[in-house]
């Protein structure tokens, strides 16, 4: 996953398929061996390793997707940041902030490439009106990735790893979407308010205005109506889980019934979601079950006295090693290899709970997976922008560095200021 010499998603596929043929209770014969010996493991059913691709998680992805795909069908995204960048006037920082600010609200519901494709579209007209070579122009490219992969940290369906640490945050260690909100959003403000400053120091704006051809019509077809009412319902339902009941994965099936029952979601539609992303998520999950269910994840947290180590130690080692780790590779495959072995360590290891326990441990550790920003290659975001000639990679490595740093110190400062 992190060369990738085959696209991530076969691998994830090979990995499911290997577990299939040599851990599965229904592989090879000759590896079905019934060991008393605990440090052997155990098989893993059959049916739970093929059903990685029907986790809850998978199909809160496919909901976020039908929302994106709707929305993006009926002009739902690019009508809505049309006529939300209208107030921020023409000066190109708080062209900036609107930019940024919209693409952070729409990815803490939407897929981030998906919201960063619409920004970067919406983007066009707006570097047109600005002079060839204007430094300006890099911080307006980087504003939308940046915000884009940060504002996903604000909701538990924003970006892959934040789901992920959901997995293991069951029972009565359990987070609801208003409850993760009300950490992540804050930390999301601080950050953008961060980002804005820095990009507006490291790339300042040759002009004084740019002039914005923003112009916007909202459909007004009953299938439109249906798309806004949905997409609207289905962010509302997200938001009050604890008043109706129904947790964010049955939430998220209803976009999906509704889009494909009224014909806003054909067969075109269907072939849109990102399958390969889908698959990526699933080898991930399969990853976790097999580290769980063989006890390597176990093994490896006990590897290590993590006992010598004070709470705060181990915190920073896991989120830093997370940190590196997303830069270079996946955050979502960063994610899948890392939580396992944080779940294990936050359930084994009592004196966490002087830094969040298991919570905590694992909120940080997503967060942090989700501050891996410095390469093109870190995040789909950040390969879109690159891709527009407009910025080089060394821009993308400076504000990457710098905010990954100052974003992991805002992590630490929040988990000793709430613990």
């Amino acid at each position: 996953m992190v060369l990738e010499p085959v696209p991530v998603f076969a691998t994830s596929i090979l990995i499911i398929t290997l577990q299939l043929i040599f851990l599965s209770d229904k592989g090879l014969t000759v590896l079905r061996i019934d060991h008393a010996d605990e440090a052997f493991g155990t098989l893993i059913p059959y049916t739970d390793i093929l059903g990685s691709f029907s986790s809850p998680i998978i199909i809160l992805f496919m909901g976020g997707f039908a929302l994106a795909i709707a929305a993006s069908k009926y002009q739902l995204d690019n009508n809505l940041a049309r006529v939300l960048l209208k107030p921020f006037g023409s000066k190109p920082k708080f062209i900036m902030l609107g930019l940024m600010l919209i693409t952070a609200v729409f990815s803490m519901f939407m897929s981030n490439t998906a919201t960063t494709v619409m920004m970067l579209a919406l983007l066009g007209p707006i570097v047109a009106s600005a002079k060839p070579g204007d430094l300006g122009i890099k911080a307006l490219v980087l504003c939308i990735p940046i915000a884009a992969n940060t504002g996903g940290i604000a909701t538990p369906i924003g970006t892959p790893p934040n789901a992920i640490a959901l997995q293991y945050l069951t029972g009565e260690h359990a987070i609801d979407f208003l409850s993760w909100m009300m950490f992540g959003l804050p930390f999301v403000i601080v950050q953008l308010a961060i980002a804005w400053l820095l990009l507006q120091k490291l790339f300042p704006s040759e002009q004084e205005n740019l002039e914005l051809p923003l112009e916007g019509k909202f459909l007004k077809s009953w299938k439109a109506i249906v798309v806004y009412i949905t997409f609207a319902a289905t962010i509302i339902l997200w938001i009050t889980t604890k008043l109706h009941g129904m947790n964010t994965y049955v939430v998220a099936v209803i976009p999906l019934a509704v889009f494909t029952l009224t014909g806003i979601m054909g067969k075109a539609e269907i072939k849109q979601i990102n399958w390969d992303v889908l698959w990526l998520v699933a080898g991930g999950i399969a990853i976790g079950l097999a580290l769980d269910k063989t006890g390597l994840a176990k093994g490896l947290a006990h590897s290590i006295d993590y006992e010598s180590l004070s709470p705060i130690a181990v915190v920073l080692t896991l989120s830093i090693i997370c940190w590196l780790m997303a830069n270079f590779m996946s955050n979502t495959a960063t994610a899948n290899l890392l939580m396992p072995i944080a779940a294990a360590i936050g359930a084994s290891m009592p004196g966490l709970v002087s830094v969040g326990g298991l919570q905590g441990l694992l909120v940080v550790v997503a967060f942090s997976a989700s501050l891996g920003m410095i390469l093109p290659v870190s995040t789909p975001p950040n390969s879109l922008a690159y891709s527009t000639g407009l910025i080089d990679s060394k821009d993308m490595a400076k504000t990457g560095i710098i905010l990954g740093i100052v974003g992991l110190g805002i992590v630490y400062a929040a988990m000793m200021i709430l613990t």
